[in-house]
């Protein structure tokens, strides 16, 4: 089984080149995101804790974000691996994911992170907020604020997973085809 964790700041272009990497490889795209929509419509019990601490404007703590992503998990028992987008954000998720995957007889097999100048990620998020309609994408302050708490929460995985021997960088700036082939030469050399 392949697992990984593909990572970068928003606007990277994760979710462009998740829809490449399963195909190739034939993973399960988990999105973060995708369970949280999911979860939160469909008003399930961990959608309802969710929802609690999003009304209170706080952030959902670690140990609801990974019980919705080992759901998740569990509904594919039979795939090739994984492709984690959005998980792990933080160190205390990273320990839940590598305490979790050996229980599957896994592990994590490569940290993939999408690298990028802020200034071209800006733009590209302001490109991508004029025909989203996310909120998010359309307001450069938002956007800073976002890779603010990237570069506070997130980038200390890279420490992380280098202390692993599982950290890879790869340049996100290129054509979706470049950037593709740099990905899959990572992939491919594990």
């Amino acid at each position: 089984m392949i697992n990984i964790v593909l990572f970068g700041k928003p606007g990277a272009g994760k979710g462009t080149q998740a829809e490449f990497l399963k195909e190739k490889y034939n993973l399960t795209h988990l999105s973060t995101g995708d369970i949280f929509r999911f979860n939160l419509k469909n008003d399930t019990d961990l959608g309802k804790k969710a929802r609690v601490f999003m009304d209170n404007g706080e952030l959902v703590p670690c140990e609801v974000t990974t019980a919705m992503l080992i759901d998740e998990v569990n509904k594919h028992p039979d795939t090739a691996g994984f492709l984690f987008d959005g998980y792990p954000r933080t160190l205390d998720q990273a320990a839940a994911l590598d305490k979790f995957l050996p229980t599957i007889g896994s592990s994590v097999t490569a940290t993939i992170a999408l690298e990028a100048d802020d200034e071209i990620l800006v733009a590209r998020l302001l490109e991508r907020g004029k025909t989203s309609g996310r909120v998010d994408d359309q307001d450069e302050e938002k956007i800073r604020v976002r890779y603010q708490e990237y570069n506070e929460k997130t980038a200390p995985l890279i420490g992380y997973y280098k202390e692993q021997n599982k950290f890879y960088a790869v340049n996100g700036i290129g054509t979706i085809e470049e950037i593709t082939e740099r990905l899959t030469s990572v992939i491919d050399n594990l």
